[in-house]
């Protein structure tokens, strides 16, 4: 029963990592006392990958179907909690899968079709970032201007939650440059 906690689009098979944590999420659905079968009840993913932080410690990173998401974060804390005991070692990420689509979208003469704000490559980029460090607060963002041409982003997250997320700055960083490739910083702001 696992295998109905994992759904790959076009009918790919999954991993043998994506099977692991489909099979910890149907366990944690049927034994968790934290988490009630009702909570997880109809959610599954649709891929897994394990990212590589700093050569020893490693990353879980859930996609999860857009329509879904909402649902997930409600549990998302909980959820996070008990999957990153299960996977030992791993921090875990839970993602929104979201389609970009390019600038040549719908230029038919006949419909003259306008692409969605939703589905350009900035608003995916910086959806991907919120879903990262959610439930945490992004407070600020800064582009930094390298002297050989290239761009960091430095992000200022909400202090209330430092204790718990310092650990995985590191984390959020290198997961963010797997999947967008774009440098990000994210620090705290330092207050006065």
């Amino acid at each position: 029963m696992a295998e109905s906690k994992i759904v790959k689009p076009d009918g790919k098979q999954p991993d043998e990592f994506e099977l692991k944590v489909a099979d910890e999420i149907f366990k944690l659905e049927t034994s968790s006392s934290e988490l009630k079968e009702a909570d997880l009840q109809g959610l599954y993913i649709i891929g897994a990958k394990e990212v590589t932080v700093d050569g020893s410690r490693k990353a879980a990173v859930l996609m999860v179907p857009y329509k879904l998401l909402g649902e997930f974060r409600k549990i998302q804390q909980r959820l996070v909690r008990e999957l990153e005991k299960k996977l030992q070692g791993h921090h875990v990420v839970i993602i929104g899968h979201r389609t970009i689509y390019g600038e040549s979208f719908n230029r038919n003469i006949k419909t003259q079709g306008v692409r969605p704000r939703s589905r350009t490559l900035t608003h995916v980029h910086e959806a991907i970032l919120d879903d990262l460090v959610y439930p945490t607060e992004i407070v600020g963002k800064r582009t930094r201007y390298r002297l050989d041409g290239s761009k960091q982003l430095k992000v200022f997250l909400h202090t209330r939650d430092q204790v718990n997320i310092e650990t995985k700055l590191d984390t959020f960083s290198t997961v963010y440059k797997k999947l967008t490739s774009k440098d990000v910083v994210f620090e705290f702001p330092v207050e006065n």
